[in-house]
């Protein structure tokens, strides 16, 4: 006989649904109690990980910042040297030389203090001190434009590709290592009225030449010319800048039917301004400092016949190691220090107008 299968009453199977919604709900008890211990395992992570940032910024910046200590710190090391030269024979000197312009000083006696005393007796007492400075401006005006064509010109003659032309670059630039005393001797023989070589060979063609450096109205000229003798240092950075000037302008210029002129006032000369603009700085600076030619090829340095090269630095040498007026040398000095500055001043403002960097940028 067959066994009879349990019939499962209404009670039984109301057992069973509650033991399977006992275990599905202790099942979802323990996955919920693993994802609140997984959530807050990665919320006490992440706060120790902000607790360690916290700590470890400021230390990291602590490290940065006293590693830039320690290398301006270094830095100022390794510069002191000409820090310490810097400020005791330059910015020392400096405002001593102003504030004994307001005094009497004269080396060997005390200094009072006299106001502007020496600034009205430059201008107002001194007919010399406006010659020397008429004397220096016309140097100046004259020397600076002449010299400044002249190293240009000479430099675009000497950026052509011609055999021997290294040759003919170090013959230009000897006279600009050759320099001092035994220039400024050798030109005074050559400059000489009887037997010098300039008039010798103005007279091949039939000129007289001048006194030259005996003559009160060819002192200043010849000086010139002596300067323009010695415009290789010039002529070598305009070379440097011509050969910088990019070879497809030309090349463009030469297709749209350019003359040789048109180039060199259209590509030429804008492309090399900030080296023109350079030169003429330094040039002016250079000029109002004018002095060992004076010097030397004057006779005890009295600024030739009828004063025709008596120099601003020669007039304030003389006040201050002649006659030893410190104190109205150092008013000289810096009224020349204020003429330099308000014309670098003004090139400076400008240059901006007719200076073409190559960048296009406005400097």
């Amino acid at each position: 006989m067959k066994k009879k299968r349990p019939v499962a009453t209404k009670t039984g199977r109301l057992c069973s649904q509650t033991r399977i919604r006992s275990q599905t709900a202790g099942k979802k008890s323990i996955e919920g109690r693993d994802v609140v211990m997984e959530t807050a395992y990665e919320s006490a992570k992440k706060r120790k990980q902000a607790a360690q940032r916290n700590i470890a910024e400021p230390v990291k910046k602590y490290r940065i910042k006293s590693l830039r200590k320690r290398e301006e710190l270094s830095g100022f090391l390794f510069i002191s040297p000409w820090l310490i030269g810097f400020v005791a024979l330059t910015v020392g000197p400096l405002l001593f030389s102003l504030y004994v312009s307001f005094t009497n000083y004269n080396i060997t006696s005390k200094m009072d203090f006299v106001g502007t005393q020496n600034y009205h007796n430059m201008f107002f007492n001194d007919g010399l001190f406006w010659t020397s400075l008429w004397n220096t401006l016309y140097f100046v005006a004259f020397s600076v434009p002449l010299t400044t064509a002249g190293a240009i010109l000479l430099a675009v003659l000497l950026n052509q590709k011609i055999p021997g032309i290294k040759v003919f670059r170090t013959i230009y630039y000897l006279p600009a290592v050759l320099s001092g005393v035994a220039v400024y001797l050798l030109w005074m023989q050559l400059l000489s009225p009887s037997t010098g070589l300039v008039n010798t060979a103005l007279s091949w063609f039939g000129i007289k030449g001048p006194a030259w450096l005996f003559d009160p109205e060819w002192t200043k000229p010849a000086l010139i010319v002596m300067k323009m003798w010695s415009v290789g240092g010039g002529m070598l950075l305009y070379l440097a800048s011509l050969q910088g000037v990019s070879k497809a302008m030309y090349e463009a210029a030469d297709i749209d039917g350019a003359s040789a002129f048109r180039k060199f006032f259209h590509i030429t000369l804008p492309m090399i301004t900030p080296v023109i603009f350079f030169d003429i700085v330094t040039s002016l600076i250079g000029g109002f400092q004018i002095f060992q030619e004076a010097y030397v090829m004057t006779e005890n340095g009295d600024g030739g016949p009828v004063n025709s090269l008596l120099f601003y630095n020669l007039h304030m040498w003389n006040k201050a190691f002649e006659v030893f007026d410190m104190g109205y040398a150092s008013a000289m000095a810096w009224f020349l220090f204020v003429i330099v500055l308000v014309l670098t001043v003004i090139n400076l403002k400008f240059g901006k107008h007719w200076v073409h960097y190559g960048g296009g940028d406005e400097k």
